[in-house]
């Protein structure tokens, strides 16, 4: 059956900047407050994770995708040094600080939801999704690695045990982590003749190698792993390169 019976919607504030100083920077940025809202994140064929018209609405939650802060920044500064320039105008100390360029972006941003489970055994529905009963304050924590709880568990989720009924705990009421990242690109020219060039590049990617963790491992009340954060991805990386045009 097709039929249109799922809706989202999207609300933000966004504000952004985009400004060219004197002296060789210019900085365009832009922060969104923003919340989606949705009954399922699938595209195409959609599935919803209760099915049963009298719990239906409990669909109806933050997006899987929602974000609700996120901040980008980026920069480019040419740096005041060399022929031209305000300071170091000539001699050795414009020849070796001169034509340098500083390039970054910065961005941070909120982590995407995820839904506390349980099993399913004593439902009795097919198809449908079992969530924790939800017995406390779900208090973040913030430990990451084997053995450590981002969340509480205890004394916030119980599996359910009664027959035929469903969790407390709703969909998408908690958030994985947010990610803080900085790139850096340093760049100088060089003018090997009259029309060759070449171009001096360092890249470095997450600068302050700050930690970027993944999701809770699993959301399960009953699993051996739950509400622990046991991954990470993106660390430092450096690169350097020389590009030649003519």
């Amino acid at each position: 059956m097709w039929d249109g019976y799922l809706s989202s919607e999207y609300n933000s504030l966004q504000v952004a900047i985009n400004r060219s100083f004197a002296k060789g920077l210019m900085v365009k940025g832009a922060y969104t407050y923003s919340k989606a809202i949705d009954y399922t994140d699938d595209d195409g064929w959609v599935s919803v994770g209760w099915n049963w018209a009298p719990v239906f609405q409990r669909n109806r939650a933050a997006a899987g995708y929602d974000r609700t802060h996120v901040f980008q920044v980026g920069w480019v500064y040419e740096l005041p040094f060399g022929k031209g320039k305000s300071m170091v105008k000539s001699g050795v100390g414009a020849a070796i600080l001169g034509n340098w360029q500083v390039n970054g972006v910065m961005a941070a941003y909120t982590g995407t939801p995820f839904t506390v489970t349980a099993p399913g055994s004593s439902l009795n529905a097919p198809n449908n999704t079992q969530t924790a009963n939800q017995i406390g304050p779900a208090t973040l924590l913030g430990n990451v690695g084997p053995g450590q709880l981002y969340y509480n568990t205890t004394t916030a989720w119980a599996a359910v045990t009664a027959a035929n009924t469903f969790g407390t705990g709703g969909r998408n009421i908690l958030r994985n982590p947010g990610v803080w990242n900085t790139d850096i690109d340093v760049t100088r020219e060089f003018i090997v003749k009259e029309r060759f060039k070449a171009q001096f590049r360092g890249e470095f990617f997450n600068l302050p190698n700050t930690s970027h963790f993944n999701g809770v491992s699993s959301g399960s009340v009953t699993s051996g792993t739950f509400m622990q954060i046991l991954s990470s991805y993106g660390e430092r990386q450096i690169r350097f390169g020389i590009r030649g045009t003519w």
